[in-house]
């Protein structure tokens, strides 16, 4: 944790400050976003309990997988391009996807 100090010292000096820590034997660690994962790989994790909360310190091998992302393009949104721009269904699909959802940029896309 600190440099230079004996790590019974201070699991003793956090004890008396009212923190405890106990180590967690993992053997990997997943964090989930909405874009990618992080990854640990043959992680140290640590449990921090002070003043009624746990968190947790994560030190590892780290890696990160990009997510693909599926756009879910729905009826309405494809009928509200449709209708706003003058477009046959198809154009405002694509205009949709090469939009990457975004409705005002697709009729305005179609418009031009």
């Amino acid at each position: 944790m600190m440099p230079g100090m004996d790590p019974r010292q201070m699991k003793s000096m956090l004890a008396k400050m009212g923190i405890q820590t106990s180590e967690i034997n993992a053997l990997r660690v997943v964090i989930e976003c909405a874009d990618k994962d992080i990854v640990v790989e043959n992680p140290q994790v640590t449990a921090i309990s002070a003043q009624g909360s746990v968190s947790y310190q994560i030190a590892g091998e780290i890696t990160e997988k990009e997510k693909k992302v599926e756009l879910e393009i729905t009826e309405d949104d494809i009928k509200m391009v449709m209708d706003g721009a003058g477009a046959s269904k198809e154009d405002a699909e694509k205009a949709l996807r090469e939009s990457n959802g975004d409705i005002a940029q697709a009729i305005l896309a179609l418009k031009k």
